[in-house]
């Protein structure tokens, strides 16, 4: 059975790049599987991996909702005590809470009705959305 060589023999036809020419990265060897090449200028593939070290790397800063910031007294009561905490924890947290409590409206699971622990932290709203739990937050996250 013949196989297609499409661009593949073209591309390694003759055209290898040197080590030289990439010092950072190393050189690598690979002899194909099987015994009978179906191209003879395939016996052998090239690969370059470049060496990396995971100690040079630098840390990322959290940011946005990762990020850690303190919050006021009615979200610090909500979560326990905690005075700082990132965004997307307060909003598992407030989630976990609203199932736990199956706050979510039985019609209209997008809703959520609040209870009194809610209201503070949703300025005293009676129903709220789900989209904007994020938005209201944003008072109780300060900088």
């Amino acid at each position: 059975m013949a196989m297609p060589l499409g661009l593949l023999p073209t591309f390694l036809a003759n055209k290898t790049p040197s080590p030289t020419k990439y010092p950072s990265c190393s050189l690598r060897l690979v002899s194909s599987a099987s015994s009978k090449p179906f191209h003879a200028k395939m016996r052998t593939f090239i690969t370059y991996a470049t060496a990396s070290n995971p100690t040079a790397e630098p840390k990322k800063r959290l940011t946005g909702i990762t990020k850690t910031r303190k919050v006021s007294p009615e979200l610090k009561d909500f979560l326990g005590g905690k005075e700082e905490v990132s965004r997307s924890i307060a909003i598992k947290e407030i989630w976990a809470y609203i199932k736990e409590k199956q706050l979510q409206d039985p019609v209209n699971k997008q809703v959520i009705v609040c209870d009194e622990k809610l209201k503070k932290i949703f300025g005293g709203k009676d129903r709220v959305g789900f989209l904007e739990i994020s938005g209201l937050l944003t008072p109780h996250m300060l900088k």
